[in-house]
């Protein structure tokens, strides 16, 4: 289990933010995909943040409020973001899922560029076709 890698699982072609685009346009990107938030990017590719449904959700009420839209990615994304390698381990990201609160993490290399995104539910496939494919071998136990 432990050889089956992010990198079969990711999504190679996220939803991404930039700093300077409005709190409108990051939820109508998120709307129109199947991801409940998205890095932010620099000009480079490097994940310089995370922005997630709930934090559009509290400028946009925000923006209703004051009837007139201001707030920017950058005055709302998280600088504080898990990331993982495209080599690591889904198994260990598993484990690592169980314990944090994350639901997607960002797949980037060793200078943080972003190489796609892996959910909870790309693990959970990962892990469920691994399993499948064991068990119809005949194997009776994990190795």
């Amino acid at each position: 289990m432990k050889s089956i890698r992010v990198a079969d699982y990711m999504n190679k072609h996220p939803v991404t933010f930039t700093i300077n685009m409005s709190v409108a346009e990051a939820s109508e990107k998120l709307i129109h995909s199947p991801q409940n938030g998205a890095p932010v990017l620099d000009v480079y590719q490097h994940v310089i943040g995370f922005v997630s449904e709930q934090e559009c959700l509290t400028h946009l009420l925000e923006d209703t409020y004051l009837s007139e839209p201001h707030a920017t990615v950058e005055d709302m994304m998280r600088t504080d973001v898990l990331t993982v390698g495209c080599e690591d381990s889904v198994l260990d990201l598993a484990q690592q899922m169980t314990k944090n609160k994350p639901k997607l993490y960002p797949v980037v290399d060793e200078s943080k560029r972003l190489l796609g995104i892996i959910t909870r539910s790309d693990i959970l496939k990962a892990i469920d076709i691994h399993l499948r494919s064991f068990y119809e071998k005949g194997h009776d136990r994990l190795v």
